[in-house]
């Protein structure tokens, strides 16, 4: 089960619920325009950017990316200045990019459900194995850093 509860499979499923609702229930409803077309653009493009800054930290520390297991190095460095989770921040960013990409008016309920179900399934069990992991070093940077922005 730990192979398919990643984050990138979470996000393909939120963003295929959010492409079937345009396609099946669009209600008449639209966001379709160039200023919505260039939005989704740059929420995916900085979603995508995100990430590669965050996993180049993680690969830099020589520590893992994948959420079930134990880091072997805290990283706070680069972009994690910044977030705490800039991966699933940047997950976040481009799933609201392709649900208006795909113009689904009615999914945009999907980001929040996104975003708590990132924070349950990987957050706080990536921070409780930090916590344990760096005490410290974790409590100082938890206090420091902010979880999203």
């Amino acid at each position: 089960m730990h192979r398919i509860d990643l984050p990138p499979v979470w996000l393909v499923g939120f963003a295929a619920l959010a492409w079937i609702q345009a396609r099946v229930l669009p209600f008449g409803l639209s966001l379709e325009g160039a200023v919505s077309d260039l939005l989704s653009g740059i929420l995916i493009g900085g979603g995508v950017i995100l990430a590669i800054m965050a996993v180049v930290e993680f690969r830099r520390h020589r520590t893992t990316v994948i959420p079930h297991q134990t880091p072997s190095a805290m990283v706070q460095s680069g972009i994690y200045k910044r977030s705490r989770n800039p991966i699933y921040l940047g997950d976040v960013l481009i799933l609201a990019g392709l649900i208006l990409r795909f113009d689904a008016v009615l999914s945009l309920v999907l980001i929040p459900i996104f975003v708590w179900v990132l924070e349950r399934r990987f957050i706080i069990p990536e921070e409780d194995r930090l916590r344990r992991t760096f005490r410290a070093d974790f409590a100082r940077y938890e206090r420091k850093t902010r979880r999203w922005i």
